[in-house]
């Protein structure tokens, strides 16, 4: 019985991670009537609509393209930016508290109260006719998703304690994203098209109240579980001046700033450098789900093989990232330049999936087994990257240059993968429940593992 609990639960938080991807996602191909209306026009109006990643537990990282209007819209491209920032921004200022939260109240409560914003934020999305309320709809998006993805990774960790089930559970909640994201703009432009704007949105909406109903039978907040006689979790702030913590968190900031960076930019790069046409700008991320898909396979499998070899599968992932994002200026045509970020996204899935097992067991072996502060800071880990890609990247183009841009980003990912040399022998480790087991299991065997874990400490 719990062990089909878990995994319902664990289908909850992809349902979750997937809807809050969509969303993300799905307005891309109906902004360019918000645009036009914007402008005092009607119908659908001609530059393509911006898009762009977001961060969560998990990594919540768009693979699709980012497409903005010209340089020359003036206010209205720094209006769209900090639209489409402002979700990732808001999540920066209210995970420490979300996560802080997560680790007194149990995983369960703040997942539901995020389900319930993001159903809120899909149904003024639906209704939403103006600037104003858009960015509304998108701030409280990122109000629930600080919540539900942080809750929601938290409690995969938690439910799924042992390797090699948590890099398994964990990289299902990965492939989610990656598909929320192929998935939402076909999905909102043909629903837009025959059914109008509203209905995505309204479909999405009804989506998340299933999955919260179905969240509210299989654990009711107000219900007493094991979590009531958990240890209270290591506050935040301790966690991130741990220097292990601190080394995983700053490879998934750095990972993600080139698909964070890219998204906004490549498009406009295509159409003046290779004369790209529409098709082939739409199509620019499509392929890259795939390798994202096989990276996360690959990495899971390799970590029930060789479990001491996280760190590696890390380093290799950025290591491939640098590299791929050096190649990206050489490309002369659409079929070169699908290959490096094929790259990029195949080292992403690389970093992601080796990483995120990694915080938990650093959890388990250091502080305390609660998950909540440590996968907050994972979330604003990813949160940096995509809160400035949107607003940054095309200064950065503007003023120097599209290739100086993905040469910096290489090298960074280049000299930060030797870093995570540093968590080479947190395998030697081993994972001590003890406190749980203490409060929950028999006296002996907890106090067995307090004892060794003295020993080691000494």
């Amino acid at each position: 019985e719990a062990r089909r609990q878990r995994r319902l639960l664990l289908m909850v938080v992809c349902v979750a991670l997937l809807l809050d991807n969509m969303l993300y996602m799905v307005i891309v191909p109906i902004i360019p009537d918000y645009i036009a209306a914007m402008r005092g026009g009607g119908g659908t109006a001609g530059p393509s609509a911006p898009a762009g990643g977001n961060g969560s537990g998990g990594g919540n990282r768009s693979l699709l393209p980012a497409r903005y209007p010209p340089a020359s819209g003036g206010n209205e491209d720094v209006q769209i930016g900090v639209l489409f920032a402002s979700k990732a921004m808001l999540q920066l200022l209210v995970n420490p508290l979300s996560g802080t939260l997560i680790d007194r109240v149990g995983y369960e409560a703040p997942l539901l109260a995020g389900l319930a914003v993001m159903f809120l934020s899909t149904a003024t999305f639906a209704f939403a006719e103006n600037y104003a309320t858009l960015f509304a709809a998108r701030s409280l998006q990122g109000l629930g998703s600080a919540f539900a993805d942080t809750a929601g990774i938290a409690l995969i960790a938690d439910r799924y304690a042992e390797e090699p089930a948590r890099s398994r559970a964990l990289g299902t909640a990965l492939a989610c994203i990656s598909f929320g994201s192929l998935a939402a703009p076909p999905f909102g432009g043909v629903l837009y098209e025959f059914a109008g704007k509203r209905v995505p949105f309204l479909v999405l909406a009804c989506v998340c109240l299933l999955d919260g109903l179905l969240l509210l039978v299989l654990a009711p907040p107000g219900g007493t579980g094991a979590r009531a006689n958990m240890p209270v979790g290591t506050p935040i702030h301790r966690l991130m001046i741990d220097p292990y913590i601190a080394v995983v968190a700053g490879a998934l900031a750095t990972c993600n700033i080139p698909l964070a960076f890219l998204e906004p930019t490549i498009a406009n790069w295509m159409k003046d450098s290779m004369g790209a046409s529409e098709w082939e700008v739409g199509l620019t991320w499509l392929p890259a789900f795939f390798p994202h898909v096989l990276g996360v396979y690959v990495t899971v499998r390799l970590a029930a093989a060789y479990p001491h070899l996280q760190w590696f599968y890390g380093a290799l992932g950025m290591a491939i990232i640098g590299a791929s994002s050096c190649l990206v200026p050489a490309c002369r045509n659409f079929g070169q330049v699908i290959i490096p970020l094929c790259g990029i996204c195949f080292g992403i899935a690389l970093v992601d999936t080796a990483l995120l097992p990694t915080l938990a067991f650093l959890v388990d072996v250091r502080h305390v087994s609660v998950y909540g502060s440590v996968y907050a800071i994972a979330d604003i880990s990813y949160s940096v990257a995509y809160a400035l890609g949107p607003i940054v990247a095309g200064q950065i183009v503007h003023t120097m240059g599209f290739a100086q841009l993905n040469l910096g980003m290489g090298l960074a990912n280049v000299l930060y993968a030797p870093v995570l040399l540093f968590l080479k022998n947190v395998c030697q480790m081993k994972p001590s429940h003890s406190e749980r087991n203490i409060l929950l299991e028999e006296g002996p065997k907890g106090l067995y593992d307090t004892i060794k874990m003295e020993e080691r400490k000494g």
